[in-house]
């Protein structure tokens, strides 16, 4: 893994946090979770841009969005309790799978 994927990897999990805090600020009337809204997207986008320093825009952007839908799935799921059909998971799965062969696969790569 490089330091690129690594970056990637902390701007997805901050977006992951700052998604679900969005959740928990009901509206930006709760404090503590709006603040943590502001600070993991802060620190989510800051590490996104220094990712796309190396790698492809469409490709970054592609595993960002895509591996974020999927994680912020499964928190609703685990931490909310929102229920997941059979259609939600399979393209959930399709999502990642995207993600994974553009990550493998794509010759767009420059890292």
């Amino acid at each position: 893994m490089t330091q690129s994927h690594l970056t990637l990897a902390i701007a997805i999990l901050a977006e992951v946090v700052g998604t679900s805090a969005l959740r928990a600020s009901e509206g930006f009337r709760r404090p503590g979770p709006t603040l943590l809204v502001v600070v993991a997207y802060g620190l989510a986008f800051w590490c996104l841009s220094l990712t796309l320093q190396t790698l492809p825009l469409g490709v970054v952007y592609a595993i960002w969005s895509g591996v974020g839908v999927a994680l912020i799935t499964l928190v609703g799921w685990l931490v909310y309790g929102q229920r997941l059909d059979g259609a939600a998971v399979v393209g959930i799965a399709l999502i990642v799978a995207g993600a994974v062969v553009l990550q493998l696969f794509s010759s767009s790569r420059t890292d």
